[in-house]
């Protein structure tokens, strides 16, 4: 029951963009297709579960054991920037027109606090692996929804005729915060 809490509450009542404000730069910057918004979240939650798992590894094998414990950021960062490294590398074997797509967007995982703020949460919320690789999946799944959601609002406003003022970014950040207002109504549920 602890693990449907937590999935539940990480895609839609803790939301890591909508309620936490962490991944923004992704979440407006990759938002504008569904299809990019889709391998966008793909390989974020790739990244952020299998970072997950090597941070606690690290976490409590390495730094813990021997009194490392500051270096916790840094570490996190350099395990997480190899990641997206090896992610890079099979998305321009696999998926040539994703890796295209994805752009400048790709290697900007490296530097998404969403990734590196999972991860730290995990350990400061005293998470055992299992619970851990549960909560960091269901936050990436979070982050796809919004991301995807997102880029189906913004492919829609696309179509629309706005006046010049509200084109482009301003109708974007009144839409993302509508949307996490829409996040808010889940409050309650766990």
């Amino acid at each position: 029951m602890e693990y449907i809490i937590i999935f539940i509450s990480a895609i839609f009542v803790n939301n890591i963009v909508l309620s936490q404000f962490l991944g923004i730069c992704p979440f407006l910057g990759v938002s504008k297709k569904v299809e990019t918004a889709t391998g966008m979240g793909a390989a974020v939650a790739f990244v952020l579960t299998i970072a997950t798992i090597v941070t606690f590894l690290i976490q409590k094998y390495v730094l813990n054991a021997f009194g490392l414990e500051y270096l916790q950021t840094i570490t996190f960062i350099l395990v997480i920037a190899g990641l997206v490294q090896m992610v890079e590398i099979i998305l321009k074997k696999v998926s040539p027109a994703l890796y295209q797509a994805l752009g400048v967007f790709l290697p900007l995982i490296t530097t998404n606090c969403c990734i590196l703020g999972v991860a730290i949460l995990v350990i400061q919320k005293d998470y055992d692996l299992l619970t851990g690789v549960v909560y960091a999946f269901s936050t990436a799944l979070g982050f796809a929804l919004a991301l995807i959601l997102f880029a189906g609002l913004r492919e829609q406003m696309a179509l629309v005729k706005l006046p010049k003022g509200m084109a482009g970014t301003p109708i974007a950040l009144i839409t993302a915060g509508l949307l996490a207002m829409a996040f808010m109504g889940f409050s309650g549920i766990v």
